[in-house]
């Protein structure tokens, strides 16, 4: 009961926030400004409605650092006011705007998000979205914004508001003490090792088996000592038990995501969408034979809807021996990113993935064998057929024999430490995470109190 009889109880809001370009490549991280604000938030008691989200935007905007990631959540509080003045400071704080970052932040009060918003983000998946674009979203729909820099980040934090998943998945990233940032990441390699073996299927990406490198430990300078991408909580909390670092962390928290789920790229590039930077997918039919040029690269077109792409993979892909192999007229699925022209190159796809959907057959002409002693005939001379060279039996001209692929019809991915945030792991065909349980008895987010 209220105090006073006028009193008037406060009722209880839906802040939904968004943030991105927080970070530089010369430091700091986006989701490590999520977790400090996460941490104010939960020594408030603050209630949070779902996992905080880390979204991945599209991956080829040449000006992105790192894995193009922006951050959002949503809470329920009875003083926005006090909240939104409380993350605007530790935006303030904790972006590296010294070394380039243009930091965007979004405030957007409401249990339900509009489909603009839903829209807006995925565009953002694929396309390249000018920033003014962003401001006039945030106009049109009253939203409260605040930026420094030329607002690059309000793309990112708009798109995070609005991300509407299909399918997601879930990181847990471990933080560093500041006194380590920088410093050089120590993990026991078998440990990690180990996580993957135990914790398979429900984690992904964590160790190259055919390279031997570990893939969960970034090497820049930023706050996080570790990231585990999986399924579900309890497997990524599982996972933090069986890694080994002699390294005192400082915290962790579990994020929604988009990783792992190819999301980027279910956009159908044509003749119109093919613009620099798109991401995206076609299918076609091969319309050259590959051309290999130095240092290994595989370079071939696809014609699709009357209309020809140039298509590329980089031999750290992996995939280059697969795409060496394909013939003209062999009918194909692929996927990735628009690169520009260049002085030396059209317009085309760097490939993310080849879906290899017919093969043609492969023949060549060969000297007739002779069915009575099984030898190869020779030939008697321009237009005068074939002889064998045994019994004299003769042919009149060469046969065409079928030669054998080696290529098969299947997907072909990456090798797991070329994958970007956005593949879809081999271990992830066909499965969907649209359900997620969460509630505030999960240890979803954890700082170390050493």
């Amino acid at each position: 009961m209220p105090d006073h009889p006028y009193q008037v109880m406060k009722k209880d809001t839906v802040l939904n926030v968004g943030f991105d370009d927080t970070d530089s490549p010369k430091g700091m991280c986006t989701t490590f400004l999520a977790y400090k604000i996460v941490d104010l938030l939960h020594k408030q008691k603050t209630e949070f409605l779902d996992f905080p989200r880390l979204v991945r935007f599209n991956p080829n905007i040449p000006w992105k650092t790192r894995g193009n990631g922006a951050v959002s959540f949503k809470i329920k509080t009875k003083n926005p006011p006090k909240i939104k003045n409380q993350i605007k400071n530790l935006v303030t704080k904790h972006s590296d705007t010294e070394n380039g970052a243009n930091p965007g932040l979004v405030f957007f009060e409401s249990d339900a998000i509009p489909k603009e918003f839903t829209q807006f983000s995925k565009l953002a998946l694929w396309q390249l979205i000018n920033r003014n674009i962003a401001k006039k979203f945030a106009k049109k729909n009253n939203l409260e914004i605040h930026y420094q820099g030329n607002g690059q980040g309000l793309i990112g934090a708009i798109g995070a508001i609005g991300y509407d998943f299909d399918d997601h998945t879930l990181e847990l990233l471990s933080y560093r003490k500041k006194p380590k940032f920088g410093k050089e990441r120590k993990i026991s390699i078998q440990s990690v090792k180990d996580m993957q073996e135990k914790t398979f299927p429900d984690t992904f990406n964590s160790f190259d088996t055919k390279k031997g490198r570990v893939l969960i430990t970034p090497h820049g300078p930023d706050p996080v000592f570790y990231g585990v991408r999986g399924e579900n909580a309890d497997s990524l909390i599982h996972a933090t038990e069986i890694l080994q670092t002699t390294e005192k962390l400082d915290g962790y928290m579990i994020f929604k995501s988009n990783q792992g789920t190819g999301d980027h790229l279910k956009n159908e590039l044509n003749s119109d969408s093919m613009k620099p930077y798109a991401s995206g997918k076609l299918s076609g039919i091969v319309s050259s034979n590959p051309k290999i040029l130095k240092g290994g690269h595989v370079f071939f077109k696809v014609s699709s809807n009357d209309h020809e792409f140039w298509c590329a993979v980089y031999k750290p892909t992996g995939m280059t021996a697969v795409a060496s192999n394909l013939l003209k007229g062999d009918k194909i699925k692929i996927g990735g990113g628009v690169r520009k022209a260049s002085k030396n190159f059209p317009r085309m796809i760097n490939l993310e993935f080849l879906d290899v959907v017919s093969l043609v057959t492969n023949t060549t002409l060969s000297n007739p064998e002779c069915k009575r002693c099984g030898k190869k005939m020779k030939s008697k001379g321009l237009n005068q057929g074939f002889q064998c060279i045994r019994c004299g039996k003769k042919a009149p001209k060469k046969t065409r024999i079928k030669i054998s692929r080696n290529i098969k019809k299947q997907l072909y991915l990456p090798g797991m430490s070329a994958h970007r945030h956005l593949t879809r792991p081999l271990q992830r065909i066909g499965t969907v995470n649209d359900s997620t349980q969460f509630d505030q008895s999960l240890s979803w987010f954890c700082v170390y109190r050493n």
